[in-house]
């Protein structure tokens, strides 16, 4: 395998989740393009480490504890018209997740569920594109299941 750039990633979401959640239950839904993304960031699972120090060794010992699929935070040049900024506007007034898509450029697909708990605008100054923040908080369904890539 090699690497690739970014390029023609596309993010979409669908105000909505899955019936499964595997491949063919994210692919039975709807989704709507998120324009103008310049940076779609990171996300993925991480553990909470948990220590244990017994003072019959002195030793620190390290277990995993819960999980976190992380936090997205996109950076987007702002489209007061794109169907799917409004949509996401639409769901940060919302306490439920909706589904999203991540394209790669290796047509591989990340799918996932979150809620969005952030959208803000900044004008920025003369020679800079007037820009956006999306921040998704990514969840799992009821048995754990998060990210997951088809």
């Amino acid at each position: 395998m090699t690497v690739r750039t970014s390029a023609g990633a596309i993010i979409s979401l669908s105000a909505g989740v899955p019936a499964t959640f595997d491949g063919a239950g994210y692919a039975a839904l709807t989704y709507t393009a998120l324009g103008e993304a310049v940076d779609i960031g990171e996300l993925g699972r991480v553990y909470t480490v948990v220590t244990h120090m017994p003072v019959g060794n002195r030793s620190t010992q390290k277990l995993k504890g819960s999980f976190d699929e992380g936090k997205l935070v996109l950076a987007l040049g702002l489209d007061e018209a794109d169907a799917g900024q409004i949509l996401a506007q639409a769901a940060l007034l919302l306490d439920t997740p909706y589904a999203f898509k991540i394209l790669l450029q290796s047509t591989k697909v990340l799918y996932f569920q979150g809620i969005v708990t952030g959208f803000k605008k900044q004008i920025g100054g003369v020679n800079k594109v007037t820009s956006a923040s999306l921040t998704v908080d990514v969840t799992t369904s009821a048995t754990g299941v998060g990210i997951i890539l088809v």
